[in-house]
């Protein structure tokens, strides 16, 4: 069918207020621009260097690769990847939690031309040479997220009585004030927070304060007070982003009942006591014992939310098959039906395995086991930590994202137990390779680090073919004339832009 110039430009309108004035379009660009960022990226990292991928990717792209500058590439593209990453929680926070339209719209506008300047002009400055134009206009995103951050946690502000909870089957006070809108403002706020405690440091670069990776510093006996506020700022926005994917996905499985009741208060109470502890580490030497004792309240949330979850699954599976004495097969294939809802379950209870039974390991045998190895043993467990925990987070993302856009039926299985199966067994080689020294001996290693290393780049690799014919469908349904992107748009835009556009409108009646 042949298209005027002006129906061509209904039609690309139409595609743009898809992506940029509705939540699920956001969230697609989001994930498409993380996805991107990994594919490439990932082809010069280590292991792509024993392919000659690595340096095929360099010379095709023209990228700039001094090697005493590594730390600070690293440095920016953690926070490009980290600053999508965000966007997408703040776009779903907007979406879910009640707030007045302006908000929402004004928010997501500032989030994402944030993020995105951020993204691309961090990644130019760090990798294709250093035009200081660039690094000025990645402190401008970043600033443009803070100040977006701002607006968000007023729009949370969780004391307005409009915005008090309306069923007491939630987590409320007895005056009536929402428990879990609280537990995101709270989450909001430390971010802020935590995010001006890595900014002052980073003010310092080249006055007092150099680039550095922090698992570099393990076993130096004295650090900077700049270097301490770098490790908390490091550790607490991972978890302050993992404390704010757990709400989401609570509010998206309506999360109620008696255990919302106490995981909400626990979950608030931990996030300023892990926030606090974070922060303390530039002051007294004992701020991770602080930090543990935050933790526990929150791992106890998420527990809490993965019982009621589990149990909620179970109980619809059994009504829908019509089973009211059901076996425990039953029980059990009825669980795990929904491998999206039953996934972000359980990747918070497969974490412990990996990243958090690790932990605590590590801290209890700290002087006794760990530094007693070499320095670099210690610092791959370090290293395989922080990247777990961060993949488990995408992962979750990934999951919740596929049931968004409305992946049903056989291919929502595969894609749900693809991402479970194959990230988990990454993730599994992975910590088995950080802790190889409790099972071998150097001399003797090398089978086991041969076969992990094939199941983290096997299992990694699945979860990223699968990202991609995600992205793939999607781009695909991006070209129909009325795809279900048409049908994301009605549901998601904001209203007062939907209601002065009629790009679609158009589009359809050509």
């Amino acid at each position: 069918m042949y298209l005027s110039g002006g129906e061509k430009m209904g039609a690309l309108r139409a595609r743009y207020n898809f992506l940029f004035k509705s939540t699920k379009g956001l969230i697609l660009v989001a994930i498409a621009l993380i996805a991107l960022v990994t594919a490439i990226w990932g082809m010069i990292s280590g292991p792509m260097a024993e392919f000659g991928v690595r340096d095929l990717v360099i010379r095709t792209f023209g990228m700039d690769l001094v090697e005493a500058e590594r730390e600070g590439r690293i440095i920016l593209l953690y926070h490009a990847i980290a600053m999508a990453v965000v966007a997408i929680e703040v776009y779903i926070i907007t979406d879910m939690v009640p707030m007045k339209v302006h908000q929402q719209t004004n928010i997501n506008a500032i989030i994402t031309f944030g993020y995105m300047v951020s993204l691309v002009f961090g990644l130019l400055f760090g990798y294709f040479g250093h035009n200081f134009i660039f690094h000025g206009l990645y402190i401008f995103g970043l600033s443009l997220m803070f100040f977006g951050g701002l607006q968000l946690a007023f729009a949370l502000w969780p004391w307005k009585k409009e915005y008090y909870a309306r069923d007491p089957v939630y987590s409320q006070t007895r005056t009536g004030i929402d428990l879990e809108r609280v537990a995101f403002f709270t989450m909001a706020v430390a971010t802020l927070g935590s995010a001006l405690f890595g900014a002052v440091t980073g003010s310092y670069w080249g006055n007092g304060h150099e680039t550095f990776l922090a698992e570099d510093l393990i076993r130096e006996p004295e650090k900077t007070i700049l270097q301490n506020s770098i490790i908390g700022h490091l550790h607490i926005m991972l978890t302050l982003i993992a404390i704010g994917i757990t709400l989401i996905v609570g509010r998206w499985q309506d999360f109620r009942g008696p255990l919302h009741k106490i995981a909400m208060p626990f979950m608030i109470v931990g996030t300023i006591i892990i926030s606090l502890g974070a922060w303390s580490v530039v002051l007294v030497e004992w701020a991770h014992t602080i930090i543990y004792g935050g933790s526990v309240l929150v791992m106890l949330a998420a527990l809490f939310f993965v019982i009621f979850s589990w149990r909620q699954l179970i109980h619809r599976g059994i009504e829908k098959r019509g089973s009211p004495k059901a076996s425990f097969r039953q029980k059990l294939s009825a669980l795990l039906e929904d491998p999206l809802k039953f996934g972000v379950g359980w990747q918070m209870v497969f974490m412990n395995f990996t990243v958090s039974g690790v932990g605590i390991f590590m801290a209890a045998k700290l002087d006794e086991i760990f530094r007693v190895w070499p320095h670099r043993e210690e610092r791959i467990v370090l290293t395989g930590h922080w990247h777990i925990l961060s993949a488990i987070i995408a992962t979750i993302i990934l999951l919740y994202y596929a049931d968004l856009a409305g992946l049903k039926g056989k291919i929502r299985k595969i894609f749900g137990w693809s991402v479970i199966i194959f990230s988990d067994l990454a993730f599994a080689a992975a910590t088995i390779f950080s802790m190889k020294r409790l099972i071998v001996s150097e001399s003797a290693q090398q089978p086991l680090v041969n076969w992990t290393m094939l199941l983290v780049d096997l299992g990694l690799a699945v979860v990223l073919v699968a990202l991609a014919l995600l992205m793939i469908w999607r781009l695909a349904d991006l070209f129909k004339k009325r795809g279900r992107w048409a049908e994301e748009f009605d549901q998601t835009a904001y209203p007062e832009i939907e209601s002065h556009d009629s790009a679609i409108t158009g589009e359809q009646q050509a």
